[in-house]
């Protein structure tokens, strides 16, 4: 059984970020960055994942969000340090030592977020449980300082030793949208065959002086006994007893409104029906001194496979999917058809009108293959030489290979009205091209350094599928030296002149962005920062060219997105509705499809 938690990180605040373009390629990426590391620690903070909540899109979110603050709050600090750390060590490396033009500075520090900041990020993100709440619990008992482990000490006083109990409950409800949430409860320690320990769950409104169960919204399994109790002090058979080196797990199933328990690791059964929705808190009570209990929520492996239930509800879920008829979504066309149809427009959407064109010939040589009657012969759809879908496809290419200027002169050239009605796009071009003039110095300040190569890691000859970095590396060392003279100065040059053109902007997200960019000159070199090395990634380029090729396309009266973004946005959006209450949608995600999707061989 695979580790259930999940402690990931560095100690440093160096976290990864996941890149950040269109709709799809943002999915892929970000969750490909996140099975690389599914959770992430520095010296504040823990983070972790249950190995059987890894696929959940709520946790995803979740980490996320944390990322967010962790960044926020790096952020913060690194504005406070200054820029100490990228000239204390004598860097004898032009991107460091490169005079700045008059009257510019160096910025401030800023981890680069391409999302919102923490304050944020959607605030109905509920937190897994993930310690015992000091606030929430009742004298007598002692939390010890991991937050896991509750040791029953005697009663204080005379009020005290009136309670029948002491319970407690953790710091968070336990969230529906996870679709199934489970923990588990180590007994350390009991009075031998007499252990008066309940462990279940309960709402804020459940009294913590009695056992849970007995009080009204509340659901305990007892350890005396072996009964199940629900809002009253009569409770039914349902298991085996529990003692001292027992492990008890307690889960509940959102989508079926059930909650079962474990036994080292073997499912005892549905012990509760028709669970009452609400916000429904992990909840444990002792009684006699000594009781000694210690939870784990998921930041170890769990005794029980609760991680093959989980699969086995997505299976029944993804299945039901499947089984689906697609044939009647458009009266005409076949599901195949439909899918084909999809893809060809979100092409011509897009600007590939070379492929585009490539992939209507595929089709029709496709149909034409499987096609028995001879008196009929399919003809290649008409794609009319669109000369807008040609000029888009200029400027996207101009993007991706990293010459703004390109893509400048050709949108004022064929659209000179985007950019005045576009402000924002326009910003964006703009920080852009002072990226790209930054990442080109970076590259050519690695092939100086001493143990540089024409190969670099990949981060920094990454090339893109339509165009080159338009770098040439054949040159002396003289040659790259003075070229990077004079790139460092006009880069600096033109982030001064960036600077002064919307200083006085009282936009957030403008000042947001020129620090962020600005912050990149700080470093020897930001190719290797791990804090801000993703702001030069390609995939920031997708992103303007994708933001740019909209507002031109809604400047000619057209959809902004294509189809098939519409489709995916709106299926995420009901599937987000549908896992609200834990119910299918807490099984399923759009990525699930994806990540179906075979991959193609690469050497």
């Amino acid at each position: 059984m695979e580790a259930s938690g999940i402690e990931t990180g560095a100690s440093t605040i160096r976290t990864g970020l996941p890149s950040f373009s269109r709709a799809f390629n943002m999915l892929v990426a970000s969750e490909a960055a996140a099975g690389a590391d599914n959770s992430f620690k520095n010296e504040e903070d823990d983070f972790f994942i249950p190995s059987y909540l890894e696929n959940s899109t709520y946790v995803q979110k979740l980490q996320e969000a944390h990322k967010a603050k962790v960044q926020a709050r790096d952020t913060t600090r690194n504005s406070t340090n200054g820029f100490s750390h990228g000239f204390s060590h004598g860097s004898t490396t032009s991107f460091n030592q490169h005079p700045l033009p008059p009257g510019s500075h160096r910025g401030m520090s800023h981890t680069v977020i391409e999302r919102p900041p923490a304050s944020e990020v959607d605030d109905d993100l509920a937190p897994l449980p993930a310690r015992w709440n000091k606030e929430d619990q009742m004298p007598g008992i002692e939390v010890q300082s991991n937050g896991l482990d509750v040791k029953h000490i005697g009663p204080k006083n005379q009020n005290d030793r009136d309670h029948e109990a002491c319970g407690i409950r953790a710091d968070h409800y336990m969230p529906p949208q996870c679709g199934i949430y489970y923990f588990e409860v180590h007994i350390l320690s009991t009075k031998r065959d007499d252990a008066t320990i309940s462990i279940g769950f309960s709402t804020k409104i459940a009294g913590l002086s009695r056992p849970v169960g007995w009080e009204p919204e509340s659901w305990g399994y007892h350890g005396d006994d072996g009964r199940c109790f629900t809002g009253q002090n009569i409770g039914r058979h349902f298991g085996p007893s529990y003692n001292a080196n027992d492990v008890v797990g307690c889960g509940v199933n959102f989508k079926e409104n059930h909650a079962f328990f474990t036994k080292n690791g073997v499912k005892i059964g549905t012990a509760f029906h028709d669970v009452a929705r609400g916000k429904l808190y992990p909840t444990i009570s002792l009684k006699k001194p000594g009781d000694y209990i210690r939870a784990n929520f998921g930041q170890t492996p769990f005794v029980y496979n609760i991680d093959d239930q989980m699969r086995e509800e997505r299976d029944r879920v993804h299945k039901a999917i499947q089984a689906t008829d697609g044939s009647t979504l458009l009266a005409g066309l076949s599901e195949t058809d439909l899918i084909q149809n999809l893809v060809l427009q979100f092409l011509q959407h897009d600007g590939y009108v070379e492929t585009a064109r490539a992939f209507a010939e595929d089709m029709v040589q496709q149909k034409n293959a499987l096609n028995f009657d001879s008196n009929t012969e399919y003809t290649c759809v008409g794609l009319r030489d669109d000369e807008d879908a040609n000029n888009r496809q200029r400027i996207r290419r101009a993007i991706l290979e990293g010459d703004v200027d390109r893509a400048l002169k050709y949108t004022n050239a064929y659209y000179p009205q985007v950019l005045q009605e576009n402000e924002h796009v326009y910003f964006r071009l703009r920080c852009r091209k002072f990226i790209e003039l930054v990442r080109k110095a970076a590259q050519l300040n690695m092939r100086n350094e001493p143990n540089g190569n024409k190969h670099a890691n990949n981060q920094t000859m990454d090339v893109d599928l339509n165009g080159s970095e338009n770098t040439s590396w054949e040159t002396d060392g003289s040659d790259n030296a003075t070229e990077l003279a004079e790139l460092e100065h006009s880069m600096l040059e033109y982030g001064q002149k960036l600077q002064e053109e919307y200083a006085n902007d009282p936009r957030v997200e403008v000042s947001r962005a020129l620090n962020e960019i600005w912050a990149l000159v700080a470093y020897q070199n930001p190719l290797k920062e791990p804090q801000v090395s993703h702001l030069l990634d390609r995939n920031g380029r997708v992103t303007v060219a994708e933001e740019l090729n909209s507002a031109i396309l809604l400047s000619l009266g057209k959809s902004s997105r294509a189809a098939l973004e519409t489709i995916y946005a709106q299926s995420s959006v009901l599937l987000d509705d549908l896992r609200q209450d834990g119910g299918e949608g807490a099984f399923a995600s759009v990525s699930d499809v994806l990540d179906g999707i075979p991959q193609p061989y690469q050497n």
